[in-house]
């Protein structure tokens, strides 16, 4: 189809509105605030080592000193400074939102008294991936919307921490951007998953992938195989089910992928299918996951669960967990619905004590040939 007869983000936000007469159009015009964000953030990475100049005038006035440790013990890169005030600044004065929330603020963020408050909060990780944008890799923002509790509308109090927790099936609405070759938005409204390209020649997003679906079965996985001595036996056995390929129990060949940044797997999944699992091990006991539930698992897990695929812990679905604070991690599981069913059911199967652990046909446990392998 040539561009110009593409729908924008617009009016594809026009038409998903009209199956509700009822809508004041408020979530519409929040997701383009966050479209805007996702531009301007788009245009700061593209700088790379050259320097935006309009964001060092952000990050002057969000920092007074270097370097910055945000709330997840993580040393803020300038972008991560840069993207944060780009989402507040767009997101703020619109007069749709009670509240937000950021990866890079330990509280949640207040609406500036100038502005009125709306009906909805908005939960972000403004630059998802960013230990990657030394090595020029994809990275991304996510975003997650969600009703502020009534007692808040009716209010107008400031918000809580307690207000955004809410479990994952309750979003109105979430999407990523990637910041790639090209930049994309790929959002959902809980009506299936659509994908669309920055336009740079008119400054739009344009619908160039409309109702985007994981494959059910897939032949590639994604996992930081550096962890592998952390992982729980039914991680362990899938993997290792994986690389046996042909010769193994599931007959075929799987290839192993692992970018390091959530959105760029997510987005390689939507695209083709596959599996991701950065799940719950024991590396350090006192976190139950790396990834945060509010702002990265629900979000890229209501996608993914709208074009069809699956999202879970591993023993329960992700959209179904009870949020316990603003930024708590988890073990995530996404992707290909019959493999992330299949981790499930080995999970059970553990947890039951029934499990069968994967021998290699050709490895015995201390990694020694097997004779009749050799025969």
């Amino acid at each position: 189809m040539p561009l110009s007869k593409r729908r924008t983000l617009t009016q594809y936000l026009i038409e998903e509105r009209r199956r509700f007469p009822e809508a004041s159009g408020a979530l519409n015009a929040l997701i383009l605030d966050v479209a805007l964000a996702a531009k301007a953030i788009s245009r700061a990475v593209s700088f790379g080592e050259l320097g935006d100049p309009m964001s060092a005038q952000l990050i002057a006035a969000a920092q007074t000193h270097e370097p910055v440790v945000n709330v997840q013990g993580e040393v803020q890169k300038a972008l991560d400074v840069v993207s944060n005030e780009i989402f507040l600044r767009t997101s703020e004065w619109g007069g749709h939102l009670a509240g937000m929330g950021s990866e890079e603020m330990e509280a949640p963020y207040q609406i500036p008294a100038q502005y009125p408050r709306g009906k909805y909060l908005l939960v972000f990780d403004p630059l998802d991936g960013s230990s990657n944008i030394d090595v020029n890799v994809s990275v991304g923002s996510i975003f997650s919307i969600l009703r502020a509790p009534e007692e808040v509308i009716a209010s107008g109090r400031d918000v809580t921490a307690a207000d955004f927790l809410q479990p994952g099936a309750t979003q109105v609405a979430a999407g990523y951007a990637i910041y790639g070759p090209a930049t994309m938005l790929v959002i959902t409204v809980g009506n299936g998953v659509a994908g669309f390209t920055l336009d740079h020649n008119v400054g739009e997003f344009k619908l160039t992938h409309p109702n985007i679906r994981v494959p059910a079965d897939a032949q590639e996985f994604a996992i930081n195989s550096s962890n592998a001595r952390f992982w729980e036996p039914p991680v362990k056995r899938y993997v290792d089910e994986c690389l046996a390929g042909k010769t193994g129990p599931r007959g075929k060949d799987f290839n192993m992928r692992w970018i390091a940044s959530l959105v760029a797997e997510a987005h390689r999944i939507l695209m083709r299918g596959g599996v991701f699992m950065y799940p719950k091990d024991t590396k350090d006991p006192s976190k139950p996951g790396r990834l945060r539930l509010l702002y990265e698992a629900n979000p890229i897990g209501f996608i993914m669960e709208q074009a069809g695929g699956r999202v879970s812990t591993g023993r329960e679905s992700v959209l179904g967990v009870q949020p316990t604070s603003l930024h708590q991690r988890i073990g995530l599981i996404f992707g290909s619905k019959n493999e992330v069913e299949r981790i499930e059911h080995y999970h059970a199967e553990y947890d039951a004590g029934t499990d069968k652990p994967y021998v290699s046909p050709l490895f015995n446990e201390r990694s020694l040939f097997r004779p009749e392998a050799l025969t």
